[in-house]
C-alpha cells in the first residue's frame, strides 16, 4: 500500500472518530449528573441574588409548555457565576437543556433530554411527507395511537423512560402533535398509592420526577378521573 493512501486512510479514521460524539468519547454528556445540576443551581441562586430577583432565562413564546418555558441562558451565568458550562449541557455539546421550575417561589434547576425532541422531529418529518398523521385508535380525549407502519417504520419508535426504564410509546393529539406517553410510568409509580388521594391533583406529572432532575418536557398533563383511572389532560401552556 503506498504511503499516500495510508495517510488518507489515517486521516479519515481520525475524522470518523471525532464524529462519534456523543456515543463514545463523550458518552458522559448523556447523563444528568447531580453534581453538575447542583453547580448550575448555585450559579442561578447567585445570579438571582445579585440582580435583585431576576432569572437567567431565555426568551421563548408565552405558550411554551411549562417544562420547557424557563430555559437557562448560560451566557448570563458565565464566567461571573460559573467558570465552565456543565459538560452535559446542550450549549457545551451535551444532550440536555437546563431549565427552571417553580420560578415564582423557589426557582429550581432541572433538565430535559433533547434526544427526545430529535426523535419527535424525525417522526414529524415523516408525517409531513405522508401528508398527514395515520391515527390508529383513540386512547383518550383527543389522544390517539399512531400507525407507524404507514409512516415507513418496521418497529414502533419508543423512548426509554428516565424514571422506570420502561420503553414508552409516542402518541398524538388530534391536531397531529406528538408526545411521549408516560401513563405506564405513572401507573407503576402510583401502584402503592391511594388513587382517590390524587383526584384533586390537576397534573400528575410531578410524581414522575420526585426522585429525578429530568422533567417530561414532551408530554401532556395527566389526572385521575372519577373512576380512579389515569386520564390524559389538555396540553399545558407555561405558567
Amino acid at each position: 500500500m503506498n504511503k499516500r493512501l495510508v495517510v488518507i486512510i489515517a486521516a479519515i479514521s481520525i475524522f470518523l472518530t471525532g464524529c462519534m460524539f456523543p456515543s463514545e468519547d463523550r458518552a458522559g454528556n448523556e447523563i444528568a449528573y447531580e453534581d453538575q445540576i447542583e453547580n448550575v443551581q448555585s450559579a442561578v441562586d447567585q445570579y438571582q441574588e445579585n440582580t435583585g430577583g431576576l432569572l437567567p432565562i431565555k426568551t421563548v413564546e408565552n405558550d411554551t409548555p411549562v417544562y420547557r418555558k424557563y430555559q437557562i441562558d448560560f451566557s448570563m451565568l458565565k464566567p461571573r457565576f460559573m467558570p465552565d458550562l456543565p459538560g452535559n449541557a446542550y450549549e457545551n455539546g451535551g444532550v440536555f437543556q437546563y431549565t427552571l421550575l417553580n420560578v415564582e417561589e423557589d426557582p429550581t434547576v432541572y433538565v430535559f433530554d433533547l434526544r427526545v425532541a430529535e426523535t419527535i422531529r424525525s417522526l414529524q418529518i415523516r408525517i409531513q411527507a405522508n401528508r398527514g398523521i395515520p391515527f390508529k385508535e383513540q386512547i383518550g380525549d383527543n389522544m390517539y395511537t399512531v400507525d407507524f407502519s404507514k409512516l415507513g417504520y418496521e418497529e414502533d419508535p419508543a423512548i426509554k423512560s428516565p424514571y422506570t426504564g420502561n420503553e414508552l410509546p409516542l402518541v398524538a393529539r388530534g391536531d397531529g402533535t406528538i408526545y411521549v406517553d408516560y401513563i405506564t410510568d405513572l401507573y407503576q409509580l402510583t401502584q402503592d398509592r391511594d388513587m382517590s388521594s390524587l383526584q384533586n391533583e390537576e397534573d400528575l406529572r410531578p410524581i414522575l420526577f420526585e426522585d429525578s432532575s429530568v422533567v417530561p418536557a414532551y408530554s401532556v398533563p395527566y389526572y385521575v378521573g372519577d373512576d380512579g383511572e389515569i386520564k390524559y389532560g389538555k396540553e399545558d401552556a407555561g405558567s
